[in-house]
């Protein structure tokens, strides 16, 4: 796949450099510029990212971060299965903890919530760090409703991270998924608080809480470009209409003078008809003189 020039592969993380040191420096360097291709449209081109795993996979599989990348790459594009053996076998290479929340939420999108529920007990979540015990809440959550219960799932977003006042990485994204659960637990004054909370914690937008909340108050956000196009739409056609009806009137003159000029033609021939009636007559009667003749 083509990889823009300005791409070098020195952009990728130091880790990640360092484990490809393993690589001849030709092949590393294809790796990694690979790799940055990954990073660089996984949000906005799940599908093309994906695309430049697989050449970074087929290059170099024996690189824990290359395995990881892959598979976070399958899971942007729903390939929950194939994420889940990336990420089982970068774990395998690495010893590492951090990437069991993201395994247990490939169990929750291969239909096995109960299995993503039993990783959220075990205890690799006591070895994890802050912001993974946070994502491994959310995905326990997120278990609990697809099993249907919502107040579990209340509960199970209940913690010290949730009500503290300060703002964190994760906190935007624990306090929309409360706001959410408690919206789908009928509880709507207190999701329209979650959802102003998270709202107010979501600085770079990694959720719609502003939107959720508008939607809560009735509040409906009008296409500005769709806007201009219809006031213009309307003001044509105000200017078409007085032209319209000038067209109408000039037809309207022009028809009643055509009336006029045909009322005059009228009456003349009639006139006329007379006369030609009279001459008519006077050479009948010259026929008949005529034929008295012969």
């Amino acid at each position: 796949m083509p990889i823009p020039d300005d791409v070098t592969g020195e952009e990728i993380d130091k880790d990640v450099r360092q484990e490809l040191l393993s690589l001849p420096k030709g092949l590393a360097e294809d790796v990694a510029r690979n790799l940055v291709m990954v990073a660089r449209l996984i949000d906005e081109d799940p599908e093309s990212a994906y695309g430049y795993s697989k050449v970074a996979l087929r290059l170099a599989s024996r690189v824990a971060a290359v395995r990881e990348a892959a598979g976070f790459a399958a899971y942007a594009n729903q390939k929950y299965s194939e994420a889940l053996g990336e990420f089982r076998a970068a774990r395998r290479m690495t010893g590492g903890v951090e990437l069991w929340p993201v395994m247990a939420d490939c169990e929750r999108g291969l239909g096995r919530p109960e299995k993503a529920l039993e990783m959220a007990g075990a205890p690799e979540v006591h070895k994890l760090d802050k912001a993974d015990q946070v994502e491994m809440r959310l995905v326990a959550a997120g278990a609990r409703r697809d099993m249907g219960q919502l107040d579990a799932a209340i509960v199970t977003l209940q913690s010290p991270e949730l009500a503290s006042n300060s703002v964190q990485p994760w906190t935007a994204r624990l306090r929309y998924a409360y706001a959410d659960a408690l919206l789908a637990a009928g509880r709507e004054s207190e999701a329209r608080e979650w959802f102003a909370k998270a709202a107010e914690s979501d600085k770079d937008g990694s959720t719609d809480a502003s939107d959720r909340l508008a939607e809560m108050d009735g509040v409906e956000f009008v296409d500005a470009l769709v806007e201009d196009e219809e006031s213009d739409e309307g003001t044509r056609g105000e200017t078409e209409a007085p032209v319209a009806a000038a067209e109408g009137d000039a037809d309207a003159d022009v028809d009643e003078e055509q009336v006029d000029v045909v009322r005059e033609v009228v009456e003349a021939g009639v006139e006329d008809g007379d006369g030609h009636g009279d001459d008519k007559s006077d050479n009948n009667d010259n026929n008949d003189g005529d034929g008295d003749k012969s």
